[in-house]
């Protein structure tokens, strides 16, 4: 079964429950990051509304060309220097987006770890289409260990060496959160006091929609349509990784695209995580901080929460046992009333 990343479902769906054509709401989809995004700005002129999410559109793109992992970017140019042993001359920004994503791989103790770009590569991720096809146990066996780390990186004055060959940065858990970030930046500071940013279900809310909160639906893992809705307030975003995205079946065996880095096979046991962050950084920590609770399982994702400081998460196990904090589940309307999840501290 081959999956195309243009045919899934957003992972999350935004709601506007009562919208009328009189609403001041302007809406503008893109296709970037291999996802479908949205920009939704409320009570704005159509004209202003139009210019500031083109700008948010254009930066999207801007990140698209700059961090894409197997296409000509400043990221493979980087990533074929380290493969050669080369150091390379990279941008601010980047190293930039390169500490932060090491420091973030520490905090997890290596659960998210973007320099296993290569593992992802071996498995077929990085195509717009998945061949079902398991790769070489050598192979893999070889990737672990070698045992790339974002920490075998060094920047020195502006150039990048990796002490590690095997290092293949791969910011496919990071760019969208960054880019979320990013681009409540650009609409602040253009005056936008209402927007809700959707890039492929990582959601990141300016204000409200009128006088009510962003409504925003989490997707069901394993049917179409929400699981349940929330209420997203100023500054909050909502991040969910889960295992019906980007994957390919052999057999009856799922492999999803979210890699375990110590067995180097994709993680199972797990249809999805969902967290709610806040703040400055909402974005980039909704996107990058679902990965460790994801790859911990059912067993680990809760001391992974404490690791990453959130407070607000759920993940659905493989039989679709739906496990919630206790601040999360306050929050949530579950589209169908007979689910009731465990609720943990």
């Amino acid at each position: 079964m081959i999956m195309s990343a243009r045919l899934l479902a957003v992972l999350a769906l935004v709601l506007f429950a009562g919208c009328t054509g009189r609403e001041p709401l302007y809406q503008e989809q893109g296709y970037v990051f291999g996802t479908l995004v949205e920009i939704s700005i409320y009570g704005e002129d159509e004209t202003r509304a139009k210019q500031a999410a083109g700008e948010v559109m254009h930066e999207f793109q801007r990140l698209h060309d700059m961090l894409h992992a197997w296409q000509p970017s400043e990221l493979s140019a980087m990533n074929a220097a380290f493969a050669k042993g080369e150091s390379m001359a990279i941008s601010a920004e980047l190293a930039a987006i390169l500490q932060d994503a090491t420091q973030l791989s520490l905090q997890s103790k290596g659960l998210f770890n973007p320099a296993i770009g290569g593992l992802v590569q071996l498995w077929g991720f990085h195509a717009d289409e998945f061949k079902p096809v398991r790769p070489d146990e050598k192979q893999i066996a070889k990737w672990v260990t070698a045992n790339p780390q974002m920490s075998d990186i060094t920047i020195v004055r502006g150039r990048a060496r990796s002490t590690n060959k095997s290092v293949q940065v791969d910011l496919g858990g990071y760019a969208k959160g960054y880019a979320l970030d990013r681009a409540a930046g650009i609409l602040r500071k253009q005056g936008v006091r209402n927007a809700l940013i959707n890039i492929g279900g990582n959601i990141l809310a300016i204000g409200g929609h009128g006088n009510r909160p962003w409504r925003v639906g989490i997707q069901h893992p394993r049917k179409s349509g929400a699981l349940a809705t929330l209420d997203l307030q100023d500054g909050e975003a909502i991040g969910t990784s889960g295992d019906y995205q980007r994957y390919f079946m052999v057999g009856n065996v799922r492999y999803c695209h979210l890699i375990d880095p110590r067995s180097g096979y994709p993680m199972q046991g797990v249809q999805a995580v969902t967290i709610l962050t806040h703040g400055p950084r909402a974005g980039v920590l909704s996107d990058a901080d679902s990965k460790p609770l994801f790859i911990s399982g059912s067993s680990g994702w809760r001391a992974a929460a404490a690791q990453m400081n959130l407070s607000d998460a759920m993940l659905i196990d493989a039989r679709g046992n739906i496990h919630a904090t206790a601040g999360l589940n306050k929050r949530l309307e579950f589209a169908d009333r007979n689910v009731h999840p465990e609720v943990v501290p």
